[in-house]
């Protein structure tokens, strides 16, 4: 079985930066334990896999550990395939996925997520939490992922986090401050998940557009995620969705082969 494979750097102005995904489209479902095989071998923060749906597409992610809710920059990067290598004219592209209907629209070299927005509420405190980052936050909240906010850009970027204490948390965690050359930075750990540190965070600015919308008293704003690979995005708040903008380069194509036997198409 031959399946065409990409790797597309998200978020990212130039190969080596931003967030790799690996890119999967099929004709037909795998079944799940090889797509998890799949992205277990690949060892990249997501494998994106997805079928036609008619004029759409079903969409789904796997991490190196298990599989995703929900991802934004191995989508976007799927958007980016359909673009430049699979033929796809229209500007936007519709898919199915876990967390509801998600569209990426094309305007020249930015490419725009529709996801919903997932603002961060009261939280209870873990002690691994604190213990983890090793620099308490000024404060914790939570939405899907735990969300620690810091007083300064460089509290970010200095963290030098527990990973196997992260790791024995329930949920993957978020940090953030206000930028000092953009509206505010973030970092993502998600060791649950076999990421230890993802690059550039789609999924993740879900819960920090709709914080620092309402913190800064605007809906447009630039960020940037200051992982060591870096990721920069372009955010916007819509009601109930965030519009997350970025750029994609094209690292690799080429195949996947699986011995028929290893692998079912459902």
């Amino acid at each position: 079985m031959e399946i065409k494979y990409f790797e597309v750097d998200a978020f990212a102005n130039k190969p080596f930066q931003g967030n790799p995904a690996g890119i999967c489209p099929l004709e037909k479902w795998l079944d799940d334990a090889t797509m998890q095989n799949i992205a277990a071998e690949n060892n990249l923060a997501e494998t994106a896999f997805f079928v036609p749906r008619g004029d759409d597409f079903d969409l789904r992610w796997f991490a190196p550990a298990v599989e995703i809710d929900l991802c934004g920059h191995a989508t976007l990067a799927s958007a980016f395939i359909l673009f430049t290598e699979l033929g796809r004219k229209a500007d936007t592209a519709r898919f199915h996925s876990k967390s509801g209907p998600l569209t990426v629209t094309r305007n020249g070299d930015i490419l725009t997520l529709d996801f919903p927005s997932r603002p961060p509420g009261p939280a209870a405190v873990p002690d691994a939490l604190i213990r983890g980052l090793g620099k308490k936050p000024v404060q914790v909240l939570k939405a899907r992922d735990y969300f620690a906010l810091y007083e300064k850009a460089d509290d970010v970027r200095s963290l030098k986090p527990d990973l196997a204490l992260l790791g024995t948390l329930d949920e993957k965690v978020i940090v953030t401050a206000p930028g000092d050359d953009c509206d505010f930075v973030s970092r993502f750990f998600a060791p649950t998940a076999g990421v230890p540190e993802d690059p550039a965070t789609g999924s993740a600015h879900c819960t920090l557009i709709p914080y620092w919308s309402a913190r800064l008293g605007k809906t447009k704003m630039f960020a940037r995620q200051v992982s060591k690979r870096g990721g920069e995005l372009f955010c916007e708040l819509a009601g109930d969705r965030v519009l997350i903008g970025g750029k994609a380069v094209l690292y690799s194509r080429g195949q996947i082969e699986i011995d028929d036997a290893s692998a079912q198409m459902c």
